[in-house]
């Protein structure tokens, strides 16, 4: 099965991911809630299953990249779930961004079965994924690592193993962490400029160019002058990865107060109605807190 791989999840991201592993000669094995998600994958030869076991029953590898926790624990455990397919030297990566204490959970549940678990949660939007250039914080046994790696080297270009299953995870939410006070302050800074007048692209080109050079700046504040609010990332999701760095924070015992503030500036954008688009539509919250619409629709 070496040349055989299962993904389940073709949202934003696993969609361009999948397609890479088929790109790259890989046999692929797939299931989705909804196969309508699969049909251009399925029409360039990707094998559709019912159901998540039967992925991992043809598949030696699976991927998985769904939406929230709940979601991993049902493609895991539930009824014709991967751990009912799965058998000794199966190996799973989860992908999703979700909680270190689930992975760690479902990777010592596998191993009762000789099967074996890494978390390997991503950053690099749906751009990341589509070119392959996506950064993965794994956490694995090290012989895991090496077995998953010609893998995650067709989706990613920065890959670090972190550690044991459960440090990949970590590491994405202090991915995330800075993501949410740098989205703050570009918002910030995109209304500020347009408010005061300036010349917006030529802004972001210049402050772009010094100390506050970003990845949000070059990818997603192009996208807000554009009044692009798409998804690379959907505001809902952020929410639920912000919430679950919060409730480790708690866990932990840390205060984080630009993490904590920046949740709520992204919940009440979800409450207009943002939740199901691109993070970049946090100017809209600023722009409400000031009274002044200054920025493309």
């Amino acid at each position: 099965m070496e040349r055989t791989a299962g993904f389940i999840g073709l949202g934003v991201m696993g969609a361009s991911m999948a397609g890479r592993l088929m790109d790259a000669g890989y046999e692929l094995h797939i299931y989705s809630r909804t196969k309508a998600k699969a049909r251009h994958l399925i029409d360039k030869g990707a094998k559709w299953h019912d159901s998540p076991r039967e992925v991992a029953e043809n598949a030696g590898i699976v991927f998985t990249i769904v939406g929230f926790p709940a979601d991993v624990e049902q493609v895991y455990l539930g009824k014709d779930g991967l751990y009912d397919g799965a058998h000794p030297g199966s190996i799973f990566v989860d992908m999703t961004t979700t909680k270190p204490s689930l992975d760690i959970a479902i990777a010592e549940k596998l191993r009762d079965k000789g099967a074996f678990m890494a978390d390997a949660p991503v950053s690099g939007g749906d751009k990341g994924a589509r070119e392959g250039t996506l950064s993965i914080m794994v956490g694995a046994d090290d012989s895991v690592f090496s077995s998953i790696l010609p893998f995650l080297e067709v989706m990613g270009r920065n890959i670090t193993h972190m550690g044991k299953v459960g440090s990949g995870q970590h590491t994405k939410m202090a991915n995330q962490i800075v993501i949410a006070g740098t989205m703050a302050g570009v918002s910030e800074a995109l209304v500020y400029g347009a408010a005061a007048g300036l010349d917006a692209e030529k802004m972001v080109s210049t402050i772009s160019k010094g100390a506050a050079g970003c990845w949000t700046l070059d990818n997603l504040a192009p996208r807000v002058l554009k009044g692009d609010y798409d998804p690379g990332f959907m505001v809902e999701h952020f929410i639920k990865d912000m919430t679950i760095a919060v409730e480790e924070c708690d866990r932990m015992g840390l205060s984080l107060p630009s993490l904590a503030l920046t949740r709520e500036l992204y919940k009440a954008v979800k409450a207009e109605g943002y939740g199901r688009n691109g993070t970049q539509v946090l100017v809209k919250a600023i722009e409400k807190l000031s009274a002044k619409a200054v920025l493309p629709e």
